[in-house]
């Protein structure tokens, strides 16, 4: 198949991946109670062999879920073990045991699991609705180690050179918890889905948040 693209449709795809993020930090701080935000948002292709390279070897949590429709692959939502402690804590109203994130009990794993649940079903019905589809997706998730360990966890990766990853950075404002958010569409099966983009698709509108429950 064909990977070329109509740059209209194209800007509307950049549009609707940094409202995505948009969608992630507004859910982030209504966790937190604290406002959060769209630090960066990117789109790079990279060389399958440079993924784990661009994402590191920092020790990290890592929540991932696999998209079962198309554009199939997967979110990966990571951040440091501390800040994750404080993400469970919250979920779990103060419940969760604090410390430095170097250890995570069954209660905190699954409210973290349940955290990337609530960020990934909002970031997905938001791109579900600009691109006229439903995007399912599977169970969260929950890895702790090297950054590039959690890469190698999610496998299943696409018979190709070329990676395509939407990288975005989401902070809270005046504190140091944050998370970075990567999306691994597979390649072609996006660009099947953005040529179906309506050029007159009101981007803000569909992929704005709800409140989380």
């Amino acid at each position: 198949m064909g990977l070329q693209v109509d740059v209209r449709k194209l800007d509307l795809f950049n549009q609707m991946a940094k409202e995505g993020s948009g969608t992630v930090a507004d859910h982030l701080g209504q966790l937190t109670g604290l406002d959060a935000r769209v630090h960066t948002s990117q789109i790079n292709f990279l060389d399958i062999d440079d993924v784990k390279t661009h994402i590191g070897t920092d020790r990290q949590v890592g929540i991932y879920v696999e998209l079962t429709e198309p554009p199939y692959g997967y979110v990966l939502f990571m951040l440091d073990p501390a800040d994750s402690k404080r993400l469970a804590g919250a979920m779990l109203g103060g419940m969760g045991d604090g410390g430095d994130g170097a250890g995570f009990s069954d209660m905190e794993r699954s409210a973290m699991q349940e955290i990337g649940n609530i960020m990934t079903s909002g970031f997905i019905d938001g791109w579900a609705n600009v691109l006229d589809t439903t995007i399912d997706m599977g169970t969260p998730n929950f890895v702790l180690g090297p950054a590039s360990g959690i890469v190698d966890k999610m496998g299943g990766w696409p018979d190709s050179e070329l990676v395509f990853v939407i990288d975005s950075k989401i902070v809270v404002e005046d504190d140091d918890l944050g998370m970075t958010v990567y999306t691994f569409p597979e390649l072609e099966s996006l660009v099947e889905l953005i040529q179906h983009i309506d050029l007159e698709t009101d981007v803000a509108a569909d992929t704005e948040a709800g409140d989380v429950v």
